[in-house]
């Protein structure tokens, strides 16, 4: 019998609580030897796992060479590449799945014998362009990397098709597009509270405009409650919110929950606010886990006027898209809100629950991936 295809995930993240490489991990354990390099723990399935030391910093350092545009230099000097290139010597895999653009030049440096997928989180040349000196000092890294490298990978996704998009425009490669959905969760939608149950979960980022919610629930109507789950990524800023939503009448804020447990919480509501100011490009055509969580979790959906969203909400009636991004009108959505309307949006994420879970909507890692795995990669003369 013939082994199995080898193939690399590599992520300078921690995989064991990135859901979406931890979908990778889960989708290509059972086909293919699986090896993962990345922070922390192996996740499960796997038949190797090269840890990054913790305190290797996936981001540049050399501030001298950014600011001289020696990106090659500053690349192969970053302390998670150094880390990892060593313990990765050596070995041989028949194809790599690289994440996020700061794993492309690694993974094509280990030549695998079917070459890389590359699968692309954001659209890394505007990911801070809301920032005057992110765009001035790193844009045009990104913008390096990806002149540099794309065209080297085999095959290319990324999380939503206005990203895709914009890819193929700049860049000339072909993009499919694999969305951060959730896998299927086999539930029936539970009745709706009295008072309605409002969830909001999100990372603890300033950029977000959390505090928008608190302003909301100052002058919400009595039929309505909020819970907020925020992730600690900026702990002063939580810390902020926390204090500023302290007396604010029907407002909780809950404590963050592991991944596993998250749509199982969330079950527990009626609607997801899912509300992203578009700060800048990528949260522009946000298309973020926590939208298929809900679906996942049975509830209905208000949601800014994001398109990528939008055009899902609106094909299988998920939901309400607010007009704009401003606190009144959130706030009159909020007011409107029915007991019968939250229930028609629970059935309808019912209905749709199955087309957007992860095991459909990962066809295409699927098919990359195993045409990655049966056709020889072309070499230079």
């Amino acid at each position: 019998m013939n082994a199995r295809p080898s193939l690399l995930i590599l992520s300078f993240s921690p995989i064991r609580s990135d859901p979406r490489v931890l979908k990778q991990v889960q989708l290509f354990s059972p086909l293919y030897e699986v090896t993962t390099c990345g922070y922390g723990e192996a996740p499960d399935g796997v038949v190797e796992h090269i840890e990054i030391a913790p305190d290797a910093r996936a981001w540049v350092d050399d501030k001298v060479a950014m600011a001289t545009r020696r990106f090659r230099h500053a690349y192969w000097n970053t302390q998670a590449v150094l880390d990892a290139k060593p313990k990765l010597a050596g070995r041989s895999f028949d194809g790599i799945l690289a994440n996020d653009l700061s794993a492309v030049p690694l993974a094509l440096s280990l030549e695998p014998t079917h070459g890389v997928h590359g699968d692309l989180h954001e659209f890394a040349p505007k990911e801070k362009d809301d920032d005057l000196k992110w765009r001035l000092a790193v844009a045009p890294y990104m913008r390096w990397l990806c002149r540099t490298y794309l065209k080297q990978l085999r095959s290319v996704t990324t999380v939503a098709r206005g990203i895709a998009d914009r890819y193929e425009a700049d860049y000339g490669v072909k993009v499919g597009v694999v969305t951060n959905a959730a896998p299927y969760s086999d539930r029936t939608p539970q009745p709706v509270h009295t008072p309605i149950r409002l969830i909001h979960s999100a990372a603890g980022q300033r950029y977000r405009k959390l505090e928008n919610f608190i302003e909301l629930m100052r002058d919400a109507p009595a039929n309505v409650t909020l819970d907020m789950i925020v992730m600690p990524n900026e702990p002063d800023y939580v810390a902020e919110l926390r204090e500023l939503g302290a007396d604010v009448p029907g407002l909780t804020f809950r404590d963050p929950v592991p991944y596993a447990r998250l749509v199982e919480t969330l079950s527990e509501y009626d609607v997801s606010m899912t509300f992203l100011p578009p700060t800048n490009f990528n949260l522009a055509h946000a298309l973020p886990n926590k939208f298929f969580e809900a679906v996942q979790a049975r509830l209905g959906l208000i949601i800014g006027p994001s398109p990528e969203m939008a055009a899902i909400l609106n094909e299988y009636g998920l939901g309400e898209v607010v007009p704009d991004f401003s606190v009144e009108s959130l706030r009159r959505v909020i007011a409107a809100l029915t007991p019968e309307k939250v229930a028609e949006w629970k059935q309808a994420a019912d209905r749709a629950a199955k087309d957007l879970s992860a095991e459909v909507q990962q066809g295409e890692w699927a098919r990359a991936i195993a045409a990655l795995l049966t056709t020889p990669a072309a070499r230079a003369a």
